[in-house]
């Protein structure tokens, strides 16, 4: 059984990490969130010791850790927000803990060499969500893709819509800054899993970017990607019904369709089994998609010059919408 503490407990995103450190029979010692509104841990670990406030959590941490071994943390599950992923992976590299982080890992792709160099110095790992890679409706997307007559370029139309309120907008993940935009807190799985599959980047368009909706173009290796991602219920091909049908997540691919818009709740428990194992994605899995994000990131919209999305262009009369960035 490992010890493990926790950044981001009241968040959205952490009652999965608290279901997969439950699920591979460890255990919560600390965690950390600013907002005190975290009573989900009496559901998992009610005996863990909570924080608000980061040096106090600090604080604690490095008392354990020189403390009795029994008691030290030797894992930090990151589940706060993105801007902050950074800082907390250092934290815990230099505490002697091996980390399991949410996505995006960083921001700045410039941040990954300098944790590799600490991970080297600490012989600690990072590892990393990328749940798409193992969700069961993608399963064998990769033999289709290894089986791919040689020289046929696969067309691909990447649609994913998640409705989201108001409160989002408002919220850390509405803050570029801090979330990175759509194309970074929402897109970085998809994108990690067309560059795994399709190879890297050769050109990228930026079609539409508002603070609901991006789209875009994307010139694989070996695909073409039209992709269009939104939090708006209004994109949704069906109405919306909260709390049962508020997602619409569709991989189309040449004339087939892939509907990968459930089963991604224990995906969290796989990638927490993998990198217990030491078999987690690393940094090196998590760069391209960083890259790629932060590059989208920093584009300006144009006028399409490639294939554009046809949510796009059915909403703009074939023209794309938005303005520069």
């Amino acid at each position: 059984m490992k010890n493990f503490a926790l950044t981001g407990v009241a968040g959205h995103v952490a009652p999965r990490h608290l279901q997969a450190i439950r699920d591979t029979e460890n255990r919560l010692v600390a965690a950390l969130d600013p907002h005190d509104s975290a009573g989900v841990l009496d559901g998992f670990f009610p005996d863990a010791a909570f924080f608000t406030e980061t040096e106090l959590f600090a604080a604690h941490v490095e008392k354990l850790s020189r403390g009795p071994a029994d008691d030290r943390i030797e894992w930090v599950s990151i589940c706060s927000p993105n801007d902050l992923h950074g800082a907390q992976i250092r934290f815990a590299l230099r505490q002697g803990a091996d980390v399991i982080c949410e996505k995006p890992l960083v921001l700045d792709p410039g941040e990954l060499d300098e944790i590799e160099n600490l991970e080297r110095e600490c012989g600690r790992t990072v590892s990393t969500i990328l749940q798409l890679r193992r969700h069961p409706a993608l399963a064998g997307l990769r033999e289709r893709v290894a089986s791919n007559a040689m020289g046929r370029r696969t067309r691909i139309d990447l649609t994913f819509i998640t409705a989201r309120g108001p409160w989002y907008d408002r919220s850390w993940k509405g803050d570029p800054a801090r979330s990175g935009g759509l194309a970074t807190n929402i897109g970085i799985h998809l994108f990690d899993l067309l560059v795994w599959h399709f190879g890297p980047p050769v050109r990228s368009e930026l079609h539409l970017a508002s603070p609901r909706r991006t789209a875009g173009f994307l010139e694989l290796a070996r695909a073409d990607v039209r992709w269009f991602l939104s939090i708006d219920a209004a994109d949704l091909p069906f109405e919306f019904e909260p709390g049962r049908r508020s997602t619409h997540r569709i991989l189309a691919i040449d004339s087939d369709e892939i509907d990968f818009s459930k089963s991604f709740g224990e995906l969290h428990t796989l990638a927490f089994r993998d990198a217990l194992a030491g078999r987690g994605l690393g940094i090196a899995d998590a760069r391209p998609a960083v890259e790629l994000t932060h590059r989208i990131r920093s584009s300006r919209v144009v006028r399409p010059s490639g294939p554009v999305h046809p949510l796009v262009a059915a909403s703009a009369g074939g023209k794309a919408r938005g303005g520069n960035r």
